[in-house]
């Protein structure tokens, strides 16, 4: 009977190079381990973080200038993500030979895709297209056309798809073909039913889109330094480099950053302004009572020197520590999910498109599980205060056909005409 002579050999490099080729998983001893993984036993941890911090100088000076930008350029920017992060699950499980035989198989992966996305998209940005082209009658007439059987297209695409699967079964194959079809809407469910309410954020106000976002950042950067410079206590089996310390410092890092950057954010109409239609002007608008500030005078014992008096705090930021404690305590499970399901299937990352960092999806794990969150938290909490006559005409207008709604506009344009003329 063959024995395992790893445990008998002392705890060499070439031993544990073994270990890793055989398998990613941890090992049993968690101590031992874990202790050789951490950042601080890393002998090449300064070569990584710099090649990890070129590339996230690179990513968040990108991601700036989008914002700049505007609602449609990070629209573009999370289609590309979503490509990329689906180019990389198809990849997953894969296998060469098998694909040789299915000439054609591979696209309709991406026929799932691009149908998905229309039907998603569509849902969210039809009553803003139609904003759009008002001016036009002809654009009007089309758009309003292809939003009122935008479902049943989808539908149908869908289904030409389901009918390409079906002829292209092969036999000795059903097992492969079917775990491939179960396989792609797995991941249809994950990257778009979580990136679609990124979307929704992004048209309620960037200020919704990038306060989350950053906050995941942040997070991240702060349980590496710390990590870096102070791990010593494992956090977790499924990433062995994960620490107590960096979990901690990044957690108390990122609250007190919530509150600070939403009072920076919050001061720019262009950041807090919903976008109802898909232009890229700028935006001006009322902020509602959650960005306008409210002072609050600083006790007594505070000393003559100090030169504030008073603080300046928007309400917003009261709300922006609850998106904190979400981002540095829960959504780094995103992580770890993540991580368990690499280790599931062998791999050291889902890609290797950002160097240092891995694949698309090694970076958007947890700022998926906190898009969903910021998106039910604002329709709980934050919707409900800022409602008004606006917001409800423009709720009762996306339940009205492109008739009606033609119909309330002229109604309206010679009730307006009318009223003009009385005056005169």
């Amino acid at each position: 009977m063959h024995k395992d002579s790893s445990s008998s050999l002392p705890a060499t490099p070439t031993s544990r190079l073994r270990r890793r080729r055989g398998s990613t998983e941890i090992s049993p001893d968690v101590s031992k381990s874990n202790g050789d993984q951490l950042l601080v036993s890393d002998k090449n941890k300064y070569r990584s973080m710099l090649v990890r911090a070129y590339s996230t100088v690179w990513m968040i000076g990108g991601f700036v200038l989008t914002i700049y930008m505007g609602h449609l350029y990070i629209w573009a920017m999370v289609v590309i993500i979503q490509i990329f992060m689906a180019k990389e699950l198809f990849s997953l499980l894969r296998k060469t030979h098998e694909d040789s035989h299915l000439p054609g198989f591979r696209q309709l992966n991406w026929h799932f895709f691009f149908t998905a996305m229309l039907f998603v998209y569509g849902r969210i940005l039809s009553q803003r297209l139609v904003n759009t082209v008002t001016s036009d009658k002809f654009l009007y007439q089309l758009v309003g056309r292809l939003v009122k059987y935008h479902m049943v297209t989808c539908y149908f695409l869908y289904i030409a798809g389901f009918m390409w699967f079906i002829l292209t079964l092969k036999k000795k194959m059903y097992k492969y073909q079917f775990g491939q079809y179960a396989w792609t809407h797995m991941i249809l469910i994950v990257v778009f039913t979580q990136s679609s309410f990124t979307v929704a954020n992004i048209f309620e106000g960037i200020f919704w889109f990038l306060l989350p976002a950053s906050l995941i950042v942040i997070n991240d950067i702060a349980a590496y330094i710390f990590g870096f410079f102070f791990g010593k206590t494992p956090l977790i089996k499924l990433s062995p480099k994960k620490t107590w310390e960096g979990f901690i410092g990044a957690s108390f890092t990122t609250i007190i950053s919530a509150f600070v950057l939403a009072n920076v954010l919050g001061k720019s109409q262009w950041l807090t302004c919903p976008r109802k239609d898909l232009l890229t002007g700028w935006l001006h608008c009322d902020p509602g009572p959650l960005f306008k500030p409210e002072y609050f005078a600083l006790p007594a014992w505070f000393p003559d020197w100090f030169p504030w008096k008073e603080i300046e705090v928007l309400p917003v930021q009261w709300h922006a520590l609850w998106l904190g404690l979400f981002a540095s305590i829960i959504a780094p499970f995103g992580g770890f999910f993540a991580s368990g399901f690499k280790r599931a299937f062998k791999i050291k990352d889902f890609g290797d498109s950002i160097p240092g960092h891995g694949g698309m999806t090694d970076r958007m794990d947890c700022q998926m599980v906190m898009a969903v969150f910021a998106y039910i938290y604002h329709q709980s909490f934050i919707t409900p205060q800022s409602v008004s006559v606006e917001m409800i005409l423009d709720q009762i207008l996306m339940n009205l056909s492109f008739e009606e709604q033609r119909a309330l506009y002229t109604k309206l344009a010679q009730i307006i005409q009318e009223s003009q003329f009385g005056r005169s």
